[in-house]
């Protein structure tokens, strides 16, 4: 079984990778105003997204209850396919002009749009909210996950991939769900 996984994997990553170097093909982002896509890696998204799908009961107690998925920064839309697998509703946004469209032909142009984090007014409205470190330097980076710590509901859940700040661990607000991956849930 274990063979056959590598083998998904292995063609998921080369779509990702194909798709992902068209997009940095026709970027106008310079690395440092935001990380171009990079693709994490996908056993690890894979292994984040069903822990949150378990977590929240999504095939016991919860099974039918619309939990909504927000990818801050979301490139070409491969974690938004990964969360609507397990029946996520996903939604999510991109700065770069060339990445946010990719992802509005893979996931559909009414669940995918361009903008910036920093100006992004709905995060309250998700239940699960992801990100992969979209700033290169510390201080904004830190700042952005601030924002979106406050921002977020009470209940939700938040996935931060490669983040700088360490206020989330001292943070009374949030609580880790999982030792080896940063995962949170603010308090409710």
């Amino acid at each position: 079984m274990e063979h056959e996984l590598d083998a998904y994997l292995g063609v998921i990553n080369r779509f990702i990778a194909y798709h992902g170097h068209r997009s940095l093909k026709e970027t106008r982002h310079t690395t440092a105003e935001a990380y171009p896509f990079v693709a994490m890696d996908t056993r690890q998204v894979f292994e984040q997204i069903s822990f949150v799908h378990d977590y929240l009961g999504m095939e016991g107690e919860n099974a039918g209850l619309n939990f909504r998925f927000l990818d801050v920064g979301c490139g070409i839309g491969n974690i938004l396919l990964v969360a609507e697998q397990y029946g996520f509703d996903v939604a999510g946004f991109e700065k770069d002009e060339a990445s946010c469209r990719f992802a509005m032909e893979i996931v559909g142009k009414d669940r995918v749009w361009l903008a910036d984090a920093w100006k992004f007014e709905n995060y309250a409205d998700y239940d699960v909210v992801y990100f992969f470190r979209p700033l290169p330097e510390a201080g904004p980076q830190s700042k952005l996950e601030q924002l979106i710590e406050n921002s977020i509901k009470p209940g939700a859940i938040l996935i931060g991939n490669l983040r700088l700040g360490t206020s989330i661990e001292e943070d009374p607000r949030f609580t880790r769900l999982h030792n080896e991956f940063p995962i949170w849930q603010r308090a409710k």
